[in-house]
């Protein structure tokens, strides 16, 4: 009934909408479940795992970006960013690494990002776990490489169009998309993700910003969320949390621009790297990128004063 009744809300919706599926009902049996269990352990918990706390420089987790669904398992959820079918889309070409790439290299590459702070190196018990969570969650879905992008049939349908609009979009931003874009956080994000982007912990995750101690709480600026058309397609399918695809194309764009405006921490490639003799080899051509807010705004044609309307922004 809950199916029909979500098809049927999703009818109505202009956006497009894949449902993805669900985790299957039984762990494997044996050291395999385990490591499937340690896998899913580590996506819910991954700045205070012991396997990988220390890879994390903020507080998030996996599942913060890959959202449970109505399972309970992270990555299940239906939006852009679901894990259902995403191994059986690997090995996969990345533009941005300009190679092809395995699991281990896309989920390891997210610790560069998203948790603002290591890459795993590829053969350590996290990363294997992580890959065999990811893995386990598309059992029975037939094998599909994908030439264009990273991403799993569903999120293939999903994602890659609308960071198009996104763009288009984006790219006509002003001072006042900036405004709207607070208001609408304001009253659609804040209760939630606190007025300043803070969070609330242990419930929902920060979104810029740092600590009392001056220590970044969310994903730097070579996160795709940290990018204002990547981001906007992330919004839209995934949020406000219960109410996904609620907000309009105008909406979503203003709020991730105001979003992505707030100070967060650079990026910069070399430093997500551990030392070669202990991590090995990196499979990727493009050993030398940093972004920073600034940037990303630049990217796409935006000045960051002019958007925000005054000059805190480095």
């Amino acid at each position: 009934m809950q199916t029909v009744l979500k098809i049927g809300i999703l009818g109505l919706l202009s956006t497009a909408y894949v449902i993805a599926g669900s985790a299957p009902k039984e762990y494997p049996k044996g050291e395999l479940g385990k490591m499937v269990k340690l896998g899913e352990d580590i996506m819910n918990n991954t700045d205070t795992h012991p396997l990988t706390k220390d890879l994390v420089g903020n507080k998030l987790q996996c599942k913060n970006c890959h959202l449970p669904g109505p399972d309970g398992k992270p990555g299940t959820a239906d939006g852009i960013s679901s894990w259902i079918g995403t191994a059986a889309a690997f090995p996969a070409w990345s533009k941005r690494e300009k190679t092809v790439q395995t699991l281990q290299d896309r989920s390891n590459n997210c610790f560069m990002r998203s948790m603002n702070g290591k890459r795993p190196v590829i053969d350590s018990k996290a990363s294997i776990a992580m890959a065999t969570y990811i893995t386990w969650l598309s059992e029975g879905i037939p094998v599909k490489m994908n030439a264009k992008g990273p991403w799993s049939t569903h999120n293939t349908k999903l994602y890659p169009e609308s960071v198009k609009k996104f763009k288009t979009i984006q790219k006509k931003a002003t001072h006042a998309n900036y405004v709207a874009g607070e208001k609408v956080y304001k009253q659609k994000c804040a209760s939630c993700h606190g007025v300043n982007g803070e969070g609330i912990s242990g419930t929902f995750p920060p979104l810029w910003g740092k600590d009392s101690q001056g220590n970044w709480l969310s994903y730097n600026t070579g996160a795709g969320m940290s990018k204002l058309d990547k981001g906007a397609a992330w919004v839209q399918s995934n949020m406000p949390l219960g109410q996904e695809n609620s907000l309009s194309d105008q909406e979503t764009a203003d709020v991730v621009l105001y979003m992505n405006a707030q100070q967060r921490a650079d990026f910069d490639l070399q430093k997500g790297l551990l030392p070669k003799e202990k991590m090995g080899h990196y499979n990727s051509i493009v050993l030398e990128e940093k972004h920073t807010v600034r940037s990303n705004f630049k990217a796409l044609g935006l000045d960051i004063d002019e958007i925000r309307g005054d000059t805190k922004i480095k």
